[in-house]
């Protein structure tokens, strides 16, 4: 496969138009046509479902699509790294960072970072740990901020400095919100939103002291605080989530007792040739969490 025939799927697969896509690419249609049946023949499989306006991806076709962009991505990503050289202190980092608190400090390094550095920029991705992970291994992210639970057994790391603590949202009018802590047997029959991350759930199912099946789970989320206070503003049922701002409005937070706290770590691949820019963002992190907050 070469690196341009998949920038041109992709593009097509974005658009599901060719004669669109062919004029993004300012090549002809007829040539953009034969890129991508050469395509499917090299690869033995069906791309496209082509109907008479639009073309739509096969399930093969969804499944070349996240790998094509992880390929172009990881292609773009080292011909920038190469081109900076081994001395200049410029580039790109990549962070994929779950909904923590952490990023609040992360956020300060970088904004530190980028006064002494102006040619760095950087990119978040937001996502669960396990997505995180993947494309730490894949190359497509040079580091992570992960919420424990999580094995960080393959990854160097350093600890961020702030607890995340576990809480109940609720509604203001339920009747849960007049205490003060919310205890497991309070939550008996409550319909419960739950963190999709199995780790996590374990973590939460262990809080409760029995089996998952006698929890009354009516959802499970794997990242977005913004949707999980719409769902509980609307009825569905409270959250177990890390504390976070809320709508003071209609929603409150309660502690859990006893208390749950997790840690979190910013991480990167061991074994891993670093690039100039992020061999020194590593080490001004370091600096800096022990000047700050240690």
């Amino acid at each position: 496969m070469e690196l341009r025939v998949l920038q041109y799927f992709l593009v097509v697969a974005r658009e599901e138009n060719i004669t669109k896509a062919a004029s993004l690419l300012h090549i002809t249609q007829p040539t953009l046509s034969r890129q991508l049946m050469s395509l499917e023949e090299e690869l033995g499989v069906k791309l496209f479902r082509r109907g008479k306006h639009s073309i739509v991806l096969t399930e093969d076709g969804m499944l070349l699509r996240r790998r094509a962009q992880e390929i172009v991505d990881l292609a773009e990503k080292t011909a920038k790294e190469l081109m900076h050289g081994e001395e200049a202190v410029s580039g790109e980092i990549s962070i994929g960072c779950g909904e923590t608190q952490n990023m609040k400090p992360l956020a300060e390094i970088m904004a530190s970072f980028q006064q002494k550095y102006p040619d760095v920029s950087f990119h978040i991705y937001t996502a669960i740990a396990d997505d995180v992970k993947e494309r730490l291994e894949n190359g497509t992210l040079d580091m992570g901020l992960l919420l424990e639970p999580v094995e960080i057994s393959r990854y160097h790391y350093v600890r961020m400095p702030l607890k995340e603590k576990w809480q109940v949202l609720m509604r203001r009018d339920s009747r849960l919100a007049k205490r003060e802590k919310i205890r497991p047997e309070d939550l008996v029959g409550v319909p419960l939103i739950m963190a999709r991350r199995q780790s996590v759930r374990n973590q939460l199912e262990n809080w409760f002291g029995y089996d998952r099946e006698k929890l009354r789970i009516v959802s499970t989320c794997n990242i977005s605080h913004y949707n999980q206070s719409v769902m509980v503003e609307s009825g569905i049922g409270v959250a177990l989530v890390m504390d976070f701002s809320c709508n003071q409005e209609t929603l409150c937070m309660r502690p859990f007792d006893p208390k749950i706290e997790s840690g979190c770590v910013l991480v990167w691949k061991k074994n891993l040739a670093l690039s100039p820019v992020l061999k020194r963002f590593i080490e001004y992190t370091k600096e800096y969490l022990a000047e700050m907050y240690l």
